[in-house]
């Protein structure tokens, strides 16, 4: 890769996107303690219905609050007794009658940022037409999101995070790890032990990344390249799936991004690697896992082309040619893996500020044709007639 043509540009104090991304650390450390606050209350809440091995538990949102769910999906499966899915607001409200029916219960969990997108409230709406029973859990960043009001007080409970996570700026960034670290507090609602260990070990690992690392990542965004993969496995995948859109949403589009699991890339996507490709791996700490991820490293090094790669890992790993390793820990310590998937979006979203400002945009309104939103719009609701005409 050579060094991008576009010209240098001083960052500036006032961007929200900058200082949400940067402020991420202190604002786990107060959302954990938000938590601690309800915990009591939400245990109850979700013990009386999850007593019920019927309820279907399904995770929601759309854009990046729908791959929190994608994130989730594992751990909720096996922390719960209940059936889980993951399905975006979009996928509910267009074909309701694939997730919901009257033969079964449900517990929807939602995410949502604003909470004011048309889809979210309509996908509890139509839950709550064609199920036999539907409660609701609803995070969110907003306390005066439409969508808190779409729920009648019956049958929710609403885990509101700090104003803080409420972004100003068009990409999710602070909301995104926000919801998602309290969805990982909720699966282990009744298995907390070493919540606080865990939540130290997080503020330690994010504040590392951005105090460390900020430097390099902000070279390698001002390289040349038109096409970003993003590769992670397990719940990672979903991680590597909120990257890859941070980065395209932030450039207007401009760096096309694609992502997959280490594995699945094998199996055709790999034709997409030229000279103007970044790779950017997120390893587990899973080791059982790290084997199939090193062995594809190996094989696209192997490959001879000429791609910058960066690794985001939480200890050394001994692989070649990767240009920039990301190292999250600094002491062999390790967290678990759910919480690591909290950490590893950091760089993805400074590549993302850093390479809109590269190419002279606005990271807190990217868009310079008007086509994304940060509270998405143009959606029309249309009632529901079960398909038909």
């Amino acid at each position: 890769m050579t060094e991008s043509k576009s010209q240098n540009h001083l960052l500036t104090s006032d961007s929200f996107t900058e200082s949400e991304i940067l402020s991420q650390p202190e604002l786990w450390l107060k959302l954990y303690h938000e938590y601690q606050l309800v915990e009591k209350e939400l245990k109850i809440y979700l013990n009386q219905l999850l007593d019920n091995n019927d309820i279907r538990i399904i995770l929601t949102g759309a854009g990046s609050s729908a791959f929190i769910g994608d994130v989730l999906l594992g751990v909720f499966g096996s922390r719960f007794k209940n059936p889980v899915n993951a399905v975006p607001t979009t996928d509910l409200v267009t074909h309701p009658e694939l997730y919901f029916n009257k033969h079964n219960k449900y517990l929807l969990v939602s995410f949502a940022r604003s909470g004011n997108s048309p889809e979210s409230s309509q996908a509890i709406i139509l839950s709550e037409e064609l199920s036999q029973s539907v409660s609701h859990l609803i995070i969110t960043c907003n306390s005066h999101s439409e969508l808190i009001e779409t729920v009648s007080l019956k049958n929710k409970f609403i885990f509101l995070l700090p104003p803080e996570a409420n972004d100003k700026g068009l990409a999710m960034t602070a909301s995104f790890t926000s919801m998602l670290l309290a969805g990982i507090m909720i699966s282990r609602i009744n298995q907390d032990d070493d919540l606080d260990e865990q939540i130290g070990l997080l503020y330690k690992y994010g504040t590392r990344v951005l105090n460390t690392y900020s430097n390099d990542i902000q070279k390698a965004a001002s390289l040349y390249f038109k096409r970003a993969v993003f590769l992670g496995s397990g719940m990672l995948k979903g991680i590597a799936r909120e990257s890859q859109l941070k980065l395209q949403e932030l450039t207007d589009g401009k760096v096309i991004c694609k992502y997959d699991s280490f594995m699945g890339f094998r199996h055709g996507p790999k034709a997409v690697i030229d000279e103007d490709t970044l790779l950017i791996y997120l390893f587990t700490n899973n080791q059982y896992a790290n084997l199939y991820e090193k062995d594809l490293v190996t094989a696209i090094a192997n490959s001879g082309k000429n791609l910058f790669s960066i690794g985001v890992m939480e200890n050394n790993i001994n692989l070649p040619k990767i240009d920039l390793k990301i190292l999250l820990s600094e002491n062999g310590k390790k967290i678990h893996e759910d919480f690591l998937t909290v950490v590893s979006v950091l760089p993805a979203q400074l590549l993302g500020f850093y390479k809109s400002v590269n190419l002279g945009l606005n990271p807190d309104s990217p868009s310079e044709s008007g086509m994304i939103h940060r509270v998405v719009q143009g959606v029309n609701i249309y009632p529901y007639n079960n398909g038909n005409e």
